[in-house]
């Protein structure tokens, strides 16, 4: 391990929720909601929750010169977040998502992307220091693609872990520049399947995405699958690692709070499996709380579960 250094490459949003009693149709209101707004966007997500489990981050982003991007700079740095990489535009407004949760916690989401859309091969050259000398690089796709592609290929080449959450699901193919340079990926079930180009729907259909994922390049796969825990695929093996059973809140962030735990575990040392474990542990204690980033667990809260569980 060089410095148990987590960079995240990625989004910053403030999101604005809506609680309702179920998700609106096309031109339907939905009235008796309750609206609250919190700090998001997959990058700041996984940057928060592996920062509040006790890693080393630093988070590379855009935000805008607004009041958004003020309050969200002051957050991450409140939260102990190196954020010395995270610029501001002066042409585009912080991101913004819109989130209705309904009585279940399952959530639908609309993001405009404001400044995320800005960053640049130059934001990477300017953070390249950070990147050659981390451990474990992680991205998303909230930002440019050739972005992402053009960091992965950097840390790769400095011996960096890199880690691919193909979130939100990819509406054309991933080029293989970016796929050659993953070590692992986490996509959850809607983006396996886009990914892999095949219909998930029992645990047969899994392996196959799994394979064909696989085939593009990529050595490890995990599949984030809710309640039923992870699937993790590393060496030709697939091993199920389940989750524990919780009423469920909220489900936002919770992907993110996977993904920000397993590399957090990643640096301490831990091997795929008990990443994987600790990651839906996490994830698992998210859910049984409102919003994205104040949902994420502390190290003690994960901790305890750990220590209760195994």
């Amino acid at each position: 391990m060089k410095n148990n250094r987590i960079v995240v490459v990625g989004s910053s949003n403030t999101d604005m929720v809506i609680r309702c009693p179920n998700m609106p149709r096309p031109g339907e209101t939905v009235l008796g909601g309750e609206f609250l707004m919190n700090h998001g966007g997959k990058g700041a997500n996984q940057a928060v929750a592996a920062a509040k489990l006790g890693g080393n981050v630093t988070f590379i982003a855009k935000i805008g010169d607004d009041i958004f991007g003020a309050e969200t700079l002051e957050m991450l740095r409140r939260t102990g977040i190196d954020t010395s990489h995270v610029s501001v535009s002066s042409d585009l407004p912080s991101g913004v998502a819109l989130i209705n949760v309904d009585a279940k916690g399952e959530n639908s989401i609309s993001v405009a992307s404001g400044s995320n859309a800005a960053l640049s091969g130059k934001d990477i050259d300017n953070a390249m220091e950070v990147i050659s000398t981390a451990d474990v690089m992680i991205a998303q796709l909230e930002t440019p693609v050739e972005t992402v592609a053009y960091a992965a290929e950097m840390a790769k080449r400095h011996g960096v872990t890199v880690v691919l959450n193909p979130a939100p699901a990819p509406l054309s193919p991933l080029p293989d520049a970016l796929l050659r340079n993953v070590d692992i990926i986490i996509p959850n079930k809607t983006e396996a399947e886009a990914i892999s180009g095949i219909s998930i729907t029992d645990g047969d259909s899994e392996r196959k995405a799994i394979e064909a994922i696989s085939a593009k390049g990529v050595g490890t796969t995990i599949i984030t699958l809710g309640s039923k825990g992870a699937l993790l695929c590393t060496g030709g093996d697939f091993i199920m690692v389940p989750t524990m059973k919780v009423k469920t809140v909220d489900t936002t962030a919770a992907g993110d709070t996977f993904c920000g735990a397993f590399c957090v575990a990643l640096t301490e040392g831990k091997g795929l499996v008990d990443a994987v474990r600790f990651g839906n542990k996490a994830a698992a204690i998210s859910v049984t709380r409102n919003g994205a980033q104040q949902s994420a667990p502390t190290r003690e809260e994960v901790d305890d579960v750990w220590e209760a569980r195994n």
